[in-house]
């Protein structure tokens, strides 16, 4: 019985849910938060390569076509501003150990440093838009979000 109750419960939680996501999405999404951020990080970066650089950093060493299917952008576009990272010294590409025909991106050292910078201006942005949360909300808005983020990415699960 609580079992439908919880079921007819997050039905109605859904909607308001996805609401949220949106939101969140659109405010990563906007061309003048990733100017803010390299801005208050204090790098020189187009725009464009910003994600992609930070997204090689967390997942790397990542595939392009991986990492282009994550950051929802064709492959070939993502291919030639990964070249470009490469260009700039931030990422390395390899071929994949497990399957030779598949080129990943690495961050490098000078990459690295970048995306610190990066995190260090995220945490001031972020910590500023938190200030007025106690630490057991904001302990609980991270794991319920990667409670959330695993589950979706979890295998044969589509959103």
């Amino acid at each position: 019985m609580s079992r439908r109750v919880q079921n007819t419960h997050i039905k109605k939680q859904v909607r308001s849910l996805h609401g949220a996501l949106i939101d969140i999405i659109g405010v990563f999404n906007r061309r003048q938060g990733d100017e803010m951020m390299i801005r208050e990080a204090g790098i020189s970066l187009d725009r464009a390569l910003f994600p992609l650089l930070v997204g090689i950093e967390r997942r790397g060493p990542i595939g392009v076509v991986d990492l282009a299917d994550r950051m929802g952008r064709d492959y070939t576009t993502v291919s030639r501003q990964v070249a470009k990272l490469e260009a700039l010294g931030l990422i390395k590409r390899h071929a994949s150990e497990a399957d030779r025909r598949v080129s990943e991106a690495t961050i490098t050292p000078s990459g690295k440093a970048m995306t610190d910078a990066i995190d260090r201006a995220r945490e001031r942005i972020v910590g500023g838009m938190l200030a007025s949360w106690d630490d057991q909300e904001i302990e609980d808005l991270v794991r319920l979000t990667r409670k959330l983020a695993d589950a979706m990415t979890a295998p044969g699960e589509a959103v």
